[in-house]
């Protein structure tokens, strides 16, 4: 990839990380309930999710998925709901600051990294986003795995440097949350619940 065109893939890439999505909401929620620095294991779980899919789109799974209906519609279901899931249980959390047997307390990093990972890759418009997007920046006369390895970089840079933003904003209101912390849980929760009922339903 040129210098010119990589500056271009940089800038669609920080559009793309700033729009709203799971991913980010999951980190923003995280940061709020658990601190920006175990909430480093939510953005480098969407990162690895996000590489995944950039390299099943430069690979053609992408192609494939949108070639069969009935294995795209499992995946929109499947990915639905698990994030209907994620969302009751984001609406049951206790509020930020308050640790209860079996909460906040005894979530592992690894847990975090897997809820991530696991919403990162159960969004399948994110797939075919990325097999429409891609394309429009690669190089047939370049090697696909370095494109892979800078394109899967930049993204990965951008979109781990954007959830933990969001972790450590939501964490700075913290004093804010352990008051209102509940309906904040809450209204995180709702949110999943009608990403996860949108996604299958949607076009």
């Amino acid at each position: 990839m040129d210098p010119q065109a990589w500056f271009l893939y940089l800038l669609a890439c920080v559009g793309l990380a700033l729009s709203p999505g799971p991913n980010g909401l999951l980190a923003l929620t995280h940061g709020a309930l658990y601190g920006p620095r175990r909430a480093v294991w939510t953005a480098a779980g969407g990162c690895t999710g996000f590489v995944a899919l950039i390299g099943a789109s430069l690979f053609g799974i992408g192609a494939l998925l949108q070639a069969t209906p009935a294995a795209l519609t499992a995946l929109k279901w499947g990915g639905g709901a698990y994030l209907v899931l994620l969302g009751v249980q984001v609406w049951r959390a206790p509020p930020p600051g308050v640790v209860l047997p079996g909460s906040q307390g005894s979530v592992s990093g690894t847990a975090l990294y897997r809820q991530a990972l696991i919403t990162a890759l159960s969004n399948p418009k994110a797939l075919l986003f990325f097999l429409a997007f891609l394309p429009q920046f690669m190089d047939p006369a370049r090697s696909l795995l370095l494109q892979f390895a800078v394109m899967a970089g930049t993204y990965a840079v951008i979109e781990l440097a954007f959830e933990v933003g969001l972790a450590a904003a939501a964490h700075r209101i913290s004093p804010w949350l352990q008051r209102s912390g509940q309906r904040f849980n809450q209204a995180c929760g709702a949110m999943f619940v009608l990403i996860g009922v949108g996604l299958p339903l949607r076009g």
